[in-house]
């Protein structure tokens, strides 16, 4: 069955930190998910939703891939793909992000799916922002329903982490719902981890209009809580690390590993 241009994702991420103390929160979260090759039909519903075009949610080509106005983004995610060995040439690609909403968007992480021409996920990109206005993407083949993968990491996100140790990935192939989870391990400890779950929702004006109401300030809320929450780890004492330059190449591969997936913490709403 073909899945619509445009669908909406509606749940929880979670976010917990283990050392150098603990300290756990979790905020609310609303995603579009959309079909990289079908963004005219995405932008047919009015008011409510719109691409490259003000509307009460919108997505624009620029926030993403190469950054620039009209970009080729299949091209760019077929490329990107591509770096580590994946092929979906004849396949669906879909994108799962943040709205931009009351003119403002901050996407932390964004993910690509890259799906074979039978339909099955074949890869995937982790498009990672930071408040400097940075971006980086690990990028890794899918051979699994469920898949664990591993990349070092080389991108600076939270001047209270430095930029060491690897990053775990464990994801669930999306059906109708949504699982994702981000370790954060040194020596093989687990300093962070990070999820998402979500369930599908109907892509409507009414869906659209009934979540600005229920969540108006959400789009916003990202990056305001993430100035809180680390003003709060400062106030508790973790210590603050410069920024380091930007990894010189703009994507690292992450490689299948084969073990037990970490244990979902997110909770659906």
């Amino acid at each position: 069955m073909t899945r619509p241009a445009l669908q909406l994702w509606k749940g929880k991420t979670v976010h917990q930190r283990f050392a150098p103390f603990l300290r756990r929160f979790d905020y609310k979260i609303a995603l579009i998910d959309l079909d990289i090759d079908r963004l005219d039909e995405a932008d047919k519903l009015g008011w409510a939703f719109g691409v490259d075009r003000s509307a009460l949610y919108c997505f624009h080509r620029k926030d993403h891939g190469p950054r620039k106005a009209g970009a080729d983004l299949r091209t760019w995610a077929a490329e990107m793909l591509g770096g580590a060995g994946v092929d979906v040439s004849g396949g669906t690609i879909r994108l799962v992000t943040f709205p931009k909403h009351m003119f403002f968007k901050f996407a932390p992480l964004s993910v690509w799916f890259g799906y074979n021409p039978s339909g099955q996920l074949s890869g995937v990109i982790y498009e990672v922002n930071n408040t400097f206005g940075e971006h980086h993407c690990y990028v890794a083949p899918i051979n699994a329903e469920r898949a664990v993968h591993e990349a070092d990491k080389s991108f600076h996100v939270s001047p209270f982490m430095d930029v060491s140790g690897k990053y775990r990935f464990a994801l669930q192939t999306p059906g109708d719902t949504l699982h994702l989870t981000v370790e954060n391990r040194e020596n093989g400890e687990r300093i962070h981890l990070a999820t998402i779950a979500a369930r599908r929702q109907p892509s409507t004006k009414a869906a659209f209009a009934k979540l600005a109401l229920m969540q108006p300030f959400a789009s916003i809320g990202v990056i305001i809580g993430i100035h809180w929450e680390a003003l709060r780890v400062w106030m508790r004492g973790a210590g603050y690390r410069r920024k380091p330059s930007p990894p010189t190449t703009s994507a690292t591969v992450a490689q299948p590993i084969i073990e037990k997936a970490p244990a979902r913490t997110g909770e659906f709403v």
